[in-house]
Formats: C-alpha cells, structure tokens, sequence
C-alpha cells in the first residue's frame, strides 16, 4: 500500500492477454506496442509493450534482419499497474510495418479496399502485393515505418465488464457508432458501483480490484497519419475520441480483428518478468511464453522507498528538422546507441529489444516516415543503465537516410547528422529535455566528455549549430537520486568515507578546510529536497543522518561533531513526511514508512557485520536490513574518483565491467540472503566502507546514548518538532539499546550495569520533562499530549524489557507524581485521569506484568499448596495467628504493603478504585474505559499460555484480590440486571434510601412485584443491596456493559484465588461486608443469565444494545476459549519486541480523551451485539455458536458463584452471624434456580441446596420462611423439566423438604401449603409449563415416601398422597387452562373459577388474583390489573383485621366499596372460612401489614396507567391512615405528589380520556359447550370498532372450529334457536352503551362517573309492526334493550355475564320525540362550545335548517303535529313534541346568530342562504307549534298524577 495526501493507494493490476490479429489480407508481418496514456494529465502512464502476432511464414520474410528471437520477447500478455485509475486512461495500440516505397496512405490502401470474403476474385492483385511486400522486406527488413493505431478507453471496459451479469464480458468495439455509444454508456455502468473503488482527483471512481475478465475485439483501426505522429497530437485525438461526434468517425477505417483480454491481474502470476526481465519466481521450464510486468510511470507522485535494484533510462527521440540542411535527406530514421567510450565498438549491449528478437541490442531505429524532412517520432528506447557511470558514458543519435528504392550504387543507408548526450555532468544523471544540434560528420576523439551544445572548432553543424532535434531521456533509477540537494548531501558524506578531497559538486570545488560547513550547510539544505525523492532515498538518508551522529567525522584532523545538526535534520525529515503523508498512518498515528524503516531497517551503525556476531543465527552475522545503496554500492554517481576500481572490498570489478550484468550480479551477490529476505532485500552494504572506517575513526559512540542527549539538550522548534514525533525516537532509541546489548553479548549481564549512569540520567531528564509536558499542555495540543503520552508509555513498556525495572518504576513513578500534584489544582480533572489511565494501561500489557508485579513474594503466605513458591520472602514462620489474619486483610485491601510490592497491579487498582468512587466528581466518563482496562489485563492473564496451571493462576489472582473489595464498594452503583427480570420490563425505581438501612426483608416496592405474580423477591434487588447509603446521595449507575465487565473480573479472581485465602478473610468481614458480597453475587447471576438463542436472533436484548463485543471478551476472559489475540503476550517486532499489540486507543491521535476507540483490537466476528443492521449477514451457525458461548459462559459463571456460597457457608457455619448470612446464601441459590439454568449446574445446585437444608433446617421453616415459599416454587417448577436428570434431583429435593419438616414437627402443612401454592402460581405464570413431566416427578415422590422405611409407620406418606392427588387436581384445571392459552377471556375465566374454587385458601385465592393480575397486564388491561391487586388487599384486608385490631388499618372489604362494589366477595363470612392461625395459614409475606401496602401502591400504579385517576385517589385514601399512623412522612409526601399529579391529569386530559367500549356477545350452538346459549357483555379497549372485535372473534373461532363453522349474526334481533344449523356456531355481536336512569344521573357528572361501576347497558333495535327493520316516520317503532351484568365493570376479568334483560318499545311519536330531542342537544352544544367550532357548527345547522332531506325536522313536524290525535293517550307525547319543536326553533336562532359572528366575508352569501332556510322552516312550523291541545289547558291536574306516564304508557316488556 502507498499512500498520497489523505488517499490511501492500492497497486490496481491490470493482465492483457492477446489472442490474435487478422486483417482482411495477410501479405506482411506488423508489429504491435500497447501503452497506457492519461488525457486529464497529458502523460503516458506505462512504458510501451512490444507483442506481434504473426504467423511463422510472416516471421519467415524478416529471417535475414532479426536475430534469433529470446524466449522474453514473445510474450502476449502484459500486467499493467494503475495506482490512480480515472476515467481518462485509454490504452493506445500502435501498428508498425516493415518499411517500403510510398507513404502510410499508399501503403495502408489496400488493407481497406480488399475484404477476405473476395480474396479468390483478387487473387491476382494479392499475390502481386505480396510480392512486393516480400521484397521489400528483403531489402529494407530492419526499418519500420507507422501503419495505424487505435485507443480503447479502459474504464468503459472495466466498467461494463463488472456490471454485465456474465462470467466474461465480450465486447465489440467498431468505429461506426462506437464513440457515441461508448460514452453514453460510461456513465450508466458506473453509477452504483462505489463498493470498492478509491475516488480520483473528484473523477468518476474506477473499480480495477475485482471487474469481470471481460475479451475485446477491436474491430477497426485508424491510419496513421504521418504528420501527427507526437503524443500531442495523440492527446488530441484521444480527447476527441470521447466527444459523440468524433472527428475520427469520419474517417475511413482499416478493418482487422484483434482480440485481447482484460482481466484483474493475479495475486502471483506464473512465468513472470519483472520490467528488467528477472524471473518474479524461478521457474521450471523457460520455454515457456512469460507474461511481462511493465513498469508503470504513476501519474502523481508516489510516496515509496527503494527497496529493490532499478536502473532504467528511456529515450524519446520527439523531432528533427531538417528543412535547413542542404543535401537529400528525407526517409529519415535515427539510430540510437548507449557507448561507454568514443569507439564505435563501445556501444554496450543494453538496449532492450522489442517483440520478437534477442532480449539486448546495441542500437535501435526509429520508424521511417516516407519522404519527411523534419518527422516526428513515436518511439520509446529503454536502456538498462550499468550501475557504475563514468564520464565517457553517453548515448549516441546517427542519422540515417534511407533509400527506399533499389538503385544502382547507392548504398542502403547514408549517414546524414550525429549527435549525444553526455550520461553524466559533473557526477550527476543527466536527464530532461533536450534540444540538440545535429553535426554534419563525425564527432571528434574524446568529444564524449563534452556537450553537442558546445562549439567544437573545425566542425560543421546542420544549421548553425542550432538546435534541431529534440529528445526526451527519463530515468527510472534507485541509484541515482535526480535532487540536488540530496546528490550534495550524498557526495559530501561520500568524500568523508573515502576521504578524497576536493570535492567537485556541481561547478563548485569544496577542499578539507570548507568541508565542516558545506557539510552543515547541506545537512540543514535537505529539507528543500523534493518529498518524492526523499522518500525514495528515505532508508539511506536516515542512516547517513545516524552514522553522522555515532562516528562524528575527522576533518582536517578535527572531530567535528554533527550530533545537532543531524537530530534536527531527522525531526525536521520526519514530521515533513508526518505532515504530508496523512493517509498513511496506522492506528496509533505513527507514518508507516517510518515504523518500516525502525523495523526492518535500521541497525546500529557500529555493529560491524564482519565481526562474527553473537548469538542466534537469526541474526547472525549479518543483520542487513536490507538497506539501500548503504555504502560501496553507493550511487554511482556519487562515486567521484572515477578511476579507481568500483569498490575496495571487490577489486575484481573493474571500473568499465565487461557487462553491465556481471556488474550488476558482482553487486547483488554481497546481498545478505538471512532475514533481508523479506521483500525489502536489495542489495546491501559490503564491508569496505566499514573496515576504512572503524580503523580511522577514534571515536565510537552509542546511538541511544547520543539521541537521548541530543533530545535532552535541544529546545525550541527543534525540541517542538521531536515532541510531535516522539514515538519515532522512543523506538529507534529502544532498537539501538536492543541491538547494543544483543551486539556486545550484554543480554545475559545484571540489568543494573547494563547501561551507563550517564544514559539513565538522561532518560530520567527525558522522561520527566516529556512528564511535565503532558502535564501542562494537555488542554491545549489534544491531539499532540494524547500521542505524546501513548508514545512515552510505549516506551517505558519497552524499556521494562531491557532496563533495571526498579528504575523504570522510578520513572513511572515520576510521571505520576506531575501527574497528580496537578490533578489537585483542575476543577475537570477526567482529561488528564484518561490520558494517565491510557498510560497505566499500555505499561501494562507488557508480557512480563505478572512477573513485574513479584506475584510470588506474597506479603503473607498461607499454607500454600507449592510451599518452595514463599521460601524466599518466607518470614511467616516467626509470626502468630494474630498478627497473619492482620496481614491477610492486607492483601484484600490496596494497603501500602500491597501496593509496594506489587507495585503495577497496585497503580490498576488504585485508578479503578478512584474512578468508580461515587464521590469522585467527575470521573463518570471514565468508567468504561478504566473497567476495560482491569477486565482487558485478566483476559489476557486468562488466555496466556504460561499461566494455565491452577497453582499458577492462583497467585496471579493474588494480584487482584482488593479488586473484590472494590467491587463491593460499588454495589449501589451497578447496572441492576435484576430488572430486566421483571418480563414487563417496567423500571424498577427505587431511590436508595426507600430502605431501613438494614432491613433485607423490607418488601421492596415495586409495580412488578405482583404482577409476576409470585411470592418471590426476585424482582428486585435484596435490601441490603443499599448499605452505604446514608448520605441519600443518588449515584450514578454503570452501564449494563462495564457491570458486565465489573462483575466478570470478580468472577475470575473468586475462581482462580486460593480457597483457604478466601476462607481466612471471609472470616474477618463483617456480617455488612459478607451480605454485601452476596448481594454482589446476586447480581451476578442475573447478569450472565442465560438468554437463549432468541435473543441473539432479536439482537435487542434489553441490556446490551450497545455493548458490540462483550461476549468475545467474557468468553475469553472465563473459559479461555476462543481466545481473541492475546494482548500483551504477541509483540509485533519478532524477537527484538517493540510495540505490544495492545489495546486500540493506544496511539491513535483520534481516540479522544474518552478512549473513543475502546474496542477495536476483538475479532470482528465476535461482536455479538451488532446493531440490527448487521444482523442479516450471520448464519444460522453463528447464532448457534453464540448461544452455545453464551450457555457455556452462564454454566462457569453460576458454577465459581456455587462454589463462593459453599466457601462462605463454610467460613460462617462456626461463627455466631451465620443466621443473618445463611439467609442471604439462600437467596442467592433460589436466585440462580430462578433463571435459566443449565443441566450440569443445576445438579450442583441441588446438591448444595439439599446439603444446606439438612444442615440447617431451622433455618428454612423458622425464620427465612419467605425462602422456603420460594424453594418450593424453584424445585416445583424444576420437577417439570424435560430433562430427566433434573427432574430426578428436584424431585427428590423436593421430597427431602418435605421429609425435613415433617421430622421438625410432625407434620409438614407449612411445606404443604406452599407446594400447594407454587404450582397454583407456577400454573399461573409459566408459560412453557409441561404437567405432563410433572405428574412423572409426583409419582415419583409418592414412590418415595411408599418406599422409606424409616417414616413407613407414620402419618407422612399418607399426608404426601394426599398432597400429591390435590396437587394433581390443580393440575387437571391448569390442563384446561392450557387448551385456552389462546383465548384469552377464557383463560381469565377459568383462572377466576380456580381462584373461586380457593375461596377458603386465602393464600391460594391471593395466588390466582396475582396471576390474573399478571396476565392482565400483560395484556395492557392495566384497569382490569388494578381490580385483582384491589381484590387482593380486600382479602389481606379481612385476614389482618382477625390476625390483629389496629385502627388504622381498613376493617376488611367494607373499607375498599368505594374503589370498587364488586370487593365485597372477597369477605370472610362463610362457615368454611380458616381461622387464620393455623399453621401454614396467612403465612405469605403479603398477609402483613407491609404487604398490604405493597399491593395498594401497585394498584394505585395500575389504575394511573388504566387512566383512572379517580381511583387512584380513593387507593390512597385507604393507604393514607396507614402510613399516618406510621408517621411515614417520605411515603406521605410521595402519595401526596402522586395524588397531585393524578388530579392535574384529570385537569388536563378533561374531555380527551377513553376507557373502553362495550359490547354484547351472544354464542349459539352445541359447538361452543359450556358458552353455549351464555351472553356476556365484553369490555374491549377504547375506540375498539364493531368490526374489529367481531374480525377478532370471527378470526378465533373461525381457526377453533373451522372458518365455514363459524358464522357472524349480523344483526341484534332476538335470536330463535330453532332456526339455526345446529352444526354451526353462530356469535352474535352488538354494540351496547352503558345505561343510566335519570335519578342515577344526578351522582354521575364526569366522564369517569359515567363509565365507572357500570352494571347496565342498553342497545335498541328499530323496527316496523310489519317486520322491516326500517319504515316512514309514522310507522317507525324502536325497541330499547337494557342488560345488566353480575359484576360491575371494570371487574377482575374483561368479560362478564348477562344477569337480567328487560326491554322498553317505543312508539313512532316517542321515536320522533327522542330525535328532536337529540338534535336540539346538538345545537346547544355546537352553540355554546368553547372554543367555538365553525365547522362542527355549520354542519349542525346545515343539517337542521338548509335540509331538503325527506326525514328532516319539518317532515317530522307534518307527519306528527298536522292534526291532534284522536286517541287522549297520545296527547301527551304529542304536545311534548311541540314544545320540542318550539326548543329546537329557539336554539336554531341561537345558532345562526353564534355563526354569523364567526363567518368571515366570504361566507356571507352562505349565511344569507341559511337564514332564508331558517325563515322557510320556521313559517312552515308556525301553524303547527302553536296548536295546543285544549284538553290538556282545561284544568290544573293535581300534583299526585302520573310521574312517570311517559314510561308507564309506553308498551313494557319484561323479559328476564
């Protein structure tokens, strides 16, 4: 990879294969050269690649001309490389031909006249011209002249090869149409094809990595023509080309066919060639065809050092003119020559042939253009230059005019012009371009050293001596470095080695005594070089600048020290390249090209390879790192005495070599083939230099010594510039201290004498000032301090592997202290605690931290399993118990004894104490990165290799010990998993100080406890989770990820610490400290519950949305499975180690204060907690593999958690605590029952659980009688596992139980009553409940008791059968239950009937309420949810008022009537009611006062989110006496708050609320069994639609009982059962409202009154005496049907029976009366609305007034009112519709009169037309509202008649 700027640069290969070319007539062998050019930049991009394809019999003609061809120059395939792909490459083929007579046009007419379909009809013409073809290349064979050329824009090809769905892409490409066709096609390809490319310079982006292979077949060609023969001209047409009317169109093309392939180039092609023609591998059989790598010439700089040997030179001889020059010369071709003398036999073989010929050839021709006197040339001579130039080097240009006809004496060519370039000037290359005078003759002897340019005497010029031919020469060299700067620099450096003086550089000459300061000069000059350059020569420029610094050179016999200027020089080179080269730097920010240089390069200087070095052979004698041109094979044109021979150490190379390939080989044969192999390998230094060198030189310094010197003494920009590099100096210094002891066999030696008091001196100054650097600039260079700081921790990483530790602790130390005396001024200190804790972490991964931290030197060691281990710091003997139990505690605490002697892991876990302070202010942001830290350091301990034996890991784990007592500390502050247990996810909020600080059997407040309905806490945390939390501060909580993390380090030290260590401090902690680390565990295991493979397939756990890789690191750090790489243990330098692989932020630049990069280094493929969007690409295997992981790592963690129970219970059985502790172990194991277990602990489980029981079985039926509910419940629901082993040890766990208390007192009703009530509530809850394995495990536990001999003779087994037939009736309901698990309303029903059925089981019956509860709630009936929870405090209610008469709690049911009519079934009245002492009796936590409470504040939650706030007031108003008598002013004040909040909603959602819509349903048929001929009235959510309820039943029973069984009555007349099919089911839904008589109406005023406590509902039913449902007005009847329910709504379930019906028929008059009515109710409100409503307005009115609608209000009026009625009953119904009418006139009034305010302007004209309506109306209706009947004015009837008449006269059915 390279890289440019910001943009990263990938090598794009490119393969051409080409198949074949055939023209329409085959007379004469063509040549062809493919190159690549680039239009935007105007640059040929590639060198030329020669391939022809003619036929042997065409090879045949040339024989006499071509020597015999090299296998190298026959191949037909070529890779290209594109480093900036755009879309402006084309790749130009150009055709030669052998010259001949006429010009191109001639020449080429034929191949377009003549087509191969008529090659019979023109046979004569062909075989003439291929006669002549055959002489001419008889006679002029060896010259070439231009035939044609074509262009294929590459990106086309590559574009529309990819978006083809074909494995290969043909594509046809003819002049014809191709042009237009081709661009409009670019763009359509390329659009949505970004996935890969790099975008060019704004252009299109290209795609080379991955395009389909595509074969082109290139149809026609263009005729050269002669006079545009130069890549100007070629651009032009180029740039045309991609316009859609070409000019090139018009022209006439030459047809041919020539099939080439493009493909992506192969990772490693077979029978290569490099562009020298090596081999790329050797391979097998050279008779092969090869496939040539062309040099590419990039079209912007690249940024790469030279690593392997290039020394090319190519001409471009561009134009001649000789217009000017007397005589004939005008078929004119150049040949050019590379001679290293003036003889003409000089010329060397190094000329590279073309297709083929022989591989090398002394000269080259120009093509002939006929009859031109000043042409242009095309063509492109590549030189292979010799690695050695001296001055008579030069290239040497003949001209040649060429007769083309065969005349009588004159001769084939006739020279006409010379003329050379000199290779090298004043000892540098010569290149660029040129613009020569041609001479007439000869040039003269020694005219080799001089310039053409130069007027030599006695010589004749073509025009003057004017300029006239112009040439390009281009090298492409690792030798020489074509800068100025760098050449001087070079040259200087050079005459110091050799010592020759003077120096000529350029046209000065530098003699000793100038020496010093040119040297200086130069050295400071470098950074005016061009980048490019420097980067080429980078490895060979910082090794000079290196060895400046070591062997300060003798000039003029003084030591002239050049430290200075050479460290400025390095600096100021590396943050150039730092700055430049953005794109290329790796994680931690450091420039690659450096850190390649430190790692492969770099070697100290004075390790002379002669001397037979130490150590292993790796690195043996020669440590080459494969530097560039290091000494004797320096540049050759730096070798200033060209006499003498090459190199000292070779003599045989003399200085004019034989060939330039021997030279080469000589050279290349010093390399070293050990670890220089490593693709970097070039040709290294031999040992002259050295030897001259080391005998000279008097002085010899270390380069660390003088680095850390240089680095301590300089200041200002220089000092700036090193701090921005700093890593670069760490680790170059680090590499020198590593080579200097491996070098001088100084490994083995005492690390204290290693190195010189002097040099750690300096270091200390170094690293103190670095220190104070970070210190007081962090605020402001972020970015700078955060490198600055990883690189100075690197450092010291690395020098705990070379120095004396004590002293890099000192050094840390140091660091330390800057860094803390400052922490105490910053008000925002968490910037400077990450960048220390970014510090604390790289020290850290060091790979020898274990031992660093002497885990063995223990500060006290127990009776130790290995005791050899403590025999060195054994003082243990002399000392008494007392005086050991102190020290233990010493090594649990981060006391200064344990900080001392474990010196790193003291810093770890001081940092993680101070961060996860709760009063540590500010430090919040810290957590995750500092928890990483800790948990990234076990993991690694965890997964490396040397610690994996037990007795090992074990004292690693020493090192961690104070972390348990951290972790305790932190227990208020970690993420609750315990929530998420509650299924409803509801938040569990309880501030800490809700707790008596000790009470742990407080009953934890909370809306889910019941909910769940179980009698276990498992829904929060346990109390004593609050200790500290006196100061009633709020702490901040951790993530769910670093509790995760938090508690998987606990885990791993608790699994890998000593037992009997563990044992000895649990003794010491207090009963506080050991229930706090139960609660701890407690955590825990919620935390690493198993979550089962669903949720990997959700992938929205609850807990860990954001956590990416948890799972990779938890697997890593338990089970050491699947280790990611391990952090501190791989080093990324080989042997000589440097940079650990540690963690991402490391030195990255960007990773903010934050370590926002945390994270990094997992493997991607671990990352478990991707977001959703990832989710698509995991196969089902990883999902399994994720959930097997996750399995494995619950099973670990529960199990080290079973084990620490089983070390506590054995520390606190002697003690006098081990009430108070037992409990708390308990829980913790009913706790792990709870969750999701696997088989393997789940046995363990048991084991332990039944050992605690026997042991101590007091403990579970006397005081944690909570505890044994819960065991129940857990071995119950256990005992219906699917797999058999569990199921044995729960049953037989259960049996124990009951056997235990039996024994205690003779009978075991407390067990028998809570088994009774778990599986009510196991029945109630769980879902995937089997009681088909339940009733295996009862039989098993009645085979039990049937067969134990000991108790055969009592009661027992009789009360275990008895216990297990009742159990199996409950089961046999839940059966039921089970068939109804889809429908919902049945499933409550029968849940209601079980919950009856316990009327006197008070436990029982509280149980199912709870259930019913849950499943309310489930279901979002969060009102229906509030009546259980009211139900159930009804029933606690009535028990406690027998337990105990205290006056402030509710006299049972009475108490709650006003929240509900329904609670007084909950009254203990009956006979059968149990006295609520007996034993077993009441005995649940909710039969208390507490519990009471609890249940209200749950329903008075519920009924706030059914919306009914009203109720939540009367819940408190029983609560409220309650807590009064308490004087509990918190749970007053919250009540309070709560009660406010409820009657402001009340405020603010007036007239917005909804509660539910009622309907009737009715279910007819044989089908529906007990429903059958049953109706219900269902209370469904609000605004729920008839369709959508009858859709839902339909829906359910349609798939019950099959969709065509299942038949919807559409209306809600009574039913008639005989008409029915009996083989159908038919339900019959109508929409019913609730029904109030007009006395009811006074109490209900609000919405709520009017939809709370509803027992009466009405619905009415239109119809005619006739039958019709609808009639004329006169004839309308409606029959009003009201239902009354057994219950009151809301209830405890959604769906009640239909207790009594009766029905009212209203006659059409009344009919007509209810509708006026209606209607003036309308008006009044439109009218009197606020805020006024235009629109709802003007509908009403429109509808009352501007009607022309049949039954509107005037028909009504006419039909009725038109003449009195003749019978006196309806006298009055019909004067109360006059006055009705007389209303509705007045409120039509009103209305118009309240619209015209409203209406603007534009509505005016509508009002009008209103008004005009209203008079109409009001005209008609006059004469018929003002006839009163006069036998109702007669006499004024007394006070006492009929109240009611209206009713009473109405026809009244009763029908019940």
């Amino acid at each position: 990879m390279m890289t440019k700027g910001n943009q990263t640069v990938t090598r794009n290969s490119l393969l051409c294969i080409h198949h074949q070319m055939r023209f329409e007539i085959e007379i004469e062998p063509i040549f062809a050269s493919l190159a690549l050019y680039d239009v935007k930049e105007k640059k040929k991009i590639s060198e030329n690649f020669y391939f022809d394809l003619n036929s042997e019999q065409m090879k045949g003609l040339l024989r006499p001309h071509v020597p015999p061809a090299a296998i190298t120059t026959l191949a037909r395939s070529a890779i290209f490389s594109i480093t900036y792909p755009s879309q402006d490459v084309f790749l130009v083929i150009k055709l030669e031909k052998v010259l001949q007579q006429g010009d191109i046009g001639e020449c080429a007419e034929p191949y377009m006249i003549f087509k191969e379909a008529d090659a019979t009809k023109n046979k004569e013409k062909l075989e003439k011209l291929k006669s002549q073809a055959d002489q001419f290349c008889q006679r002029l064979g060896k010259y070439r002249m231009p035939f044609a050329w074509t262009a294929i824009h590459l990106m086309n090809i590559v574009s529309s090869a990819g978006s083809l769905e074909r494995d290969s892409t043909e594509v046809e490409i003819s002049t014809g149409e191709r042009k237009g066709s081709w661009s409009e096609r670019r763009n359509s390809s390329i659009v949505g094809r970004r996935s890969l490319e790099r975008t060019t310079s704004g252009d299109d982006a290209c795609n080379l990595t991955s395009f389909r292979p595509a074969t082109l077949t290139v149809t026609n060609f263009f005729k050269q023509e002669g006079d545009r023969l130069s890549d100007e001209d070629l651009y032009k047409f180029l740039a045309d080309m991609r316009r859609p009317s070409s000019v090139l169109r018009r022209l006439r093309p030459i047809t041919a066919q020539l099939k080439i392939d493009i493909s992506p180039a192969p990772e490693n092609p077979h029978y290569c060639l490099t562009p020298e023609l090596l081999q790329v591998k050797l391979y097998p059989d050279s008779r092969v065809r090869p496939t040539r790598e062309i040099l590419e010439f990039p079209a912007r700089d690249v940024y790469v050092p030279n690593t392997t040997y290039r020394n090319l030179l190519y001409v471009y001889p561009q134009s001649l003119n000789f217009a000017n020059r007397q005589g004939s010369a005008r078929n004119i071709t150049v040949k050019v020559q590379f001679m290293y003398g003036e003889d003409p036999s000089n010329a060397m073989p190094v000329i590279f042939g073309k297709s083929s010929c022989s591989e090398f050839s002394k000269e080259a021709y120009t093509a002939v253009v006929y009859h031109n006197r000043s042409p242009d040339f095309h063509e492109e001579i590549k030189v292979k230059l010799p690695a050695t130039l001296t001055d008579h080097h030069h290239l040497l240009f003949t001209f040649y005019h060429v007769s083309c006809q065969q005349k009588q004496n004159t001769p084939l060519e006739t020279p006409v012009g010379y003329t050379w370039i000199p290779m090298l000037q004043n000892g540098r290359l010569k290149t660029g371009q040129f613009c020569l005078p041609v001479s007439l003759e000869k040039p003269p002897q020694a005219y080799s050293v001089l310039s053409p340019e130069v007027p030599l005497p006695g010589m004749k010029w073509v025009d003057n001596h004017k300029g006239v031919f112009n040439v390009e020469v281009v090298a492409v060299s690792s030798i020489h470095t074509q800068d100025p700067y760098l050449d001087k620099f070079f040259a200087l450096v050079n005459a110091l080695d050799e010592h020759m003086f003077p120096v000529r550089i350029g046209d000065m000459r530098i003699m000793e005594n100038n020496l010093e300061n040119e040297l200086k000069s130069s050295i400071s000059a470098l950074n005016s070089s061009q980048l490019e350059p420097v980067v080429r020569f980078l490895h060979l420029l910082l090794d000079k600048l290196i060895l400046l610094v070591v062997r300060p050179p003798v000039i003029a016999g003084q030591i002239v020290n050049l430290g200075q200027a050479s460290f400025e020089a390095m600096s100021s080179i590396i943050n150039r390249l730092h700055k430049n080269l953005e794109g290329n730097h790796d994680q931690h920010g450091r420039n690659s090209l450096l850190a390649s240089y430190i790692y492969y390069v770099f070697r100290l200087p004075n390790t002379s390879p002669n001397s037979p070095s130490p150590g292993p052979g790796g690195l043996g004698g020669s440590v080459h790192y494969a530097t560039m041109a290091r000494s004797a094979v320096r540049p050759a044109s730096l070798n200033l005495n060209r006499s003498r021979s090459l190199s000292n150490s070779n003599p045989d190379i003399p200085g004019t070599p034989t060939s330039p390939d021997d030279e080469v080989r000589s050279i290349i044969g010093s390399k070293a083939m050990d670890r220089s192999c490593n693709r970097m390998s070039s040709h290294t230094e031999t040992s002259s230099f050295l030897q001259t060198l080391t005998g000279r030189l008097p002085t010899k310094k270390l380069f660390h010594e003088e680095l850390a010197l240089q680095w301590v003494v300089c200041s200002g920009s220089v000092r700036e510039s090193a701090l921005q590099q700093a890593w670069f100096f760490f680790e170059l210094m680090v590499k020198s201290m590593v080579h200097h002891l491996y070098f001088n066999d100084k490994l083995n030696a005492a690390r204290k004498s290693r190195f010189p008091e002097r040099f750690m001196d300096d270091i200390t100054a170094l690293v103190s000032t670095i220190a104070s650097d970070i210190v007081s600039r962090f605020q402001k260079d972020v970015e700078m301090v955060e490198r600055l700081n990883t690189s100075l921790a690197f450092f010291l990483n690395d020098l705990l592997s070379v120095m004396d530790r004590g002293f890099v602790f000192s050094l840390i130390k140091n660091f330390y202290k800057q860094v803390s005396s400052k922490l105490y001024s910053l008000p925002i200190p968490s910037v400077l605690v990450s960048l220390r804790l970014d510090f604390l972490r790289i020290i850290c991964s060091h790979e020898h931290y274990v031992t660093l931290n002497l885990p063995c030197s223990l500060l006290t060691p127990p009776a130790s399993p290995s005791p050899s281990v403590s025999s060195a710091t054994s003082q243990s003997s002399g000392f008494s118990t007392n005086v050991q139990d102190q020290k233990i505690a010493n090594m649990f605490e981060l006391s200064v004894p344990f900080r001392q002697q474990h010196y790193l892991a003291g810093l770890v876990l001081t940092e993680l104490a101070v961060i996860l302070d709760p009063e540590a202010e500010g430090l919040f942001g810290l957590h995750k990165k500092v928890i990483n830290m800790v948990h990234n350091l076990l993991s690694s301990h965890d997964s490396d290799p040397r610690y994996s034996d037990p007795q090992i890991k074990a004292r690693v784990a020493m090192l961690y010990l104070p972390l348990i007592g951290i972790i305790m500390e932190t227990v208020p502050q970690l993420y609750d998993f315990t929530e998420s247990h509650n299924q409803r996810g509801r938040p569990v909020c309880i501030a800490t100080d809700d707790y008596e600080s000790e009470s742990g059997s407080m009953i934890s407040q909370t809306v889910a406890m019941a909910i769940a309905g179980t009698s276990v806490p498992q829904l929060t945390r346990p109390g004593s989770f609050i200790l500290t939390s006196t100061s009633g501060r709020q702490h901040t909580t951790f993530s769910a990820e670093s509790s995760r993390s938090l508690l998987i380090c606990l885990l791993w030290v608790l699994k890998n610490a000593d037992e009997t260590v563990l044992q000895k401090w649990f003794t010491d902690l207090s009963v506080l400290q050991l229930n706090r680390l139960l609660d701890l565990l407690y955590l825990c295991v919620s935390c690493f519950e198993y979550k089962g493979k669903k949720v990997f397939e959700r992938m929205n756990s609850l807990t860990f949305k954001k956590s990416k890789d948890m799972r990779a690191k938890l697997e890593e750090a338990i089970l050491g499975s699947i280790g990611a790489r391990q952090e501190m243990v791989r080093r990324s330098r080989g042997q000589l180690g440097m940079y650990t692989v540690s963690s991402p932020s490391e030195r990255s630049p960007s990773g903010s204060a934050f370590g926002s990069q945390e994270n990094l280094r997992w493997r991607k493929d671990m990352t478990h907690w991707r977001q959703n969007t990832e989710k698509l690409d995991k196969s089902r295997a990883e999902i399994e593999h994720e959930a097997l992981i996750d399995g494995n790592l619950a099973t670990e963690a529960n199990l080290i958690i079973l084990d620490t129970l089983e070390i506590v219970v054995q520390t606190v059985s002697v003690t006098e605590s081990k009430e108070s502790i037992l409990g708390g172990v308990l829980k913790v194991l009913l706790h792990s029952m709870a969750c999701n277990q696997s088989a393997v602990y789940l046995q363990h489980c048991f084991a332990t659980q039944r050992a605690l029981v026997s042991k101590f079985p007091e403990l579970l039926f006397e005081e944690e009688t909570e505890q044994c509910a819960d065991l129940c419940l857990r071995l119950l629901r256990h005992c219906s596992s699917s797999i058999s082993t569990i199921r044995s040890h729960a049953s037989a766990s259960l049996y124990l139980l009951m056997r235990q208390n039996f024994e205690i007192g003779n009978n075991f009703a407390r067990v028998k009553m809570q088994v009774t009530m778990s599986l009510s509530s196991l029945v109630g809850t769980s879902q995937n409940f089997n009681e088909e394995f339940l009733r295996r495990s009862l039989k098993t536990i009645l085979t039990y008791a049937e067969e134990d001999l000991e108790l055969r003779e009592t009661t027992f087994p009789d009360q275990v059968q008895d216990l297990v037939f009742n159990l199996h009736m409950i089961l046999s309901d839940t059966v039921k239950m089970k068939e109804h698990q889809e429908d919902p309303e049945m499933l409550i029903d029968l849940m209601y009937r079980i919950a009856k059925g316990y009327q006197t089981s008070p436990d029982l019956r509280l149980t199912w309420l709870q259930n019913m509860a849950g499943k309310h709630s489930e279901r979002s009936n969060h009102a229906e949810a509030a009546q259980c929870l009211v139900h159930s405090a009804a029933l606690v209610a009535e028990y406690l008022s027998m337990l105990e008469d205290r006056k402030y709690l509710p006299v049972g049911c009475v108490t709650f009537q006003n929240i509900s009519s329904n609670v007084l079934e909950e009254s203990a009245v009956s006979d059968d009611v149990v006295s609520p002492d007996e034993e077993g009796i009441c005995s649940g936590k909710y039969f208390t006062e507490s519990g009471l409470v609890g249940l209200l504040e749950q329903a008075a939650a519920s009924f706030s989110m059914a919306g009914m706030y009203e109720a939540v007031n009367e819940v408190y108003k029983v609560l409220i006496p309650i807590h009064e008598a308490n004087r509990d002013a918190k749970k007053l004040s919250t009540i309070h708050g709560k009660l406010q909040e409820a009657f402001s909603k009340i405020v603010h959602q007036d007239g917005k609320r909804m509660f539910g819509t009622y309907f009737r349903v009715g279910f007819y048929g044989t089908k529906f069994g007990d429903l059958d001929e049953q109706e219900f009235v269902y209370k469904e959510p609000a605004i729920t639609k008839l369709a959508e309820i009858s859709h839902r039943l339909e829906g359910f029973y349609g798939e019950r009982f099959g969709e065509d069984v299942v038949e919807v009555i559409k209306d809600s007349n009574p039913v008639d059962k005989c008409k029915l099919d009996p083989n159908k089911a038919y339900i019959q839904i109508t929409y019913v409202e609730p029904y109030f008589d007009t006395y009811e109406m006074k109490d209900r005023i609000t919405y709520f009154d009017k939809n709370y406590n509803l027992r009466r509902f009405m619905y009415c039913t239109p119809f005619t005496l006739d039958g019709r449902a609808h009639g004329e007005l006169h004839e309308q009847f409606k029959r009003k049907t009201i239902l009354t329910t057994s219950h009151a709504f809301p209830y405890i379930k959604t769906r009640v029976n239909v207790t009594h019906k009766e029905e009212i028929i209203l006659t059409p008059i009344e009919v007509a009366i209810e509708d006026m009515q209606k209607k003036t109710q309308e008006l009044a409100f439109a009218t009197h609305q606020d805020p006024a409503d235009p629109k709802m307005l003007q509908m009403v009115l429109q509808g009352s007034v501007g009607t022309t609608v049949n039954q509107g209000p005037l028909e009504v009026a006419q039909v009725f009112l038109s003449e009195i009625p003749s019978d006196p009953k309806l006298f009055r119904h019909h004067n109360k519709l006059r006055l009705c009418f007389k209303d509705f006139t007045k409120r039509c009034e009103d209305a118009l009169r309240k619209n015209k305010s409203l209406i603007g302007p534009d509505q005016k004209e509508y009002q009008r037309e209103l008004e005009r309506n209203y008079h109409r109306l009001k005209e008609a209706l006059q004469p018929l509202i003002n006839r009163k009947i006069p036998q109702l004015y007669k006499v004024v009837l007394p006070v006492t008649c009929h109240r009611d008449s209206f009713s009473r006269m109405s026809l009244r059915k009763m029908d019940l």
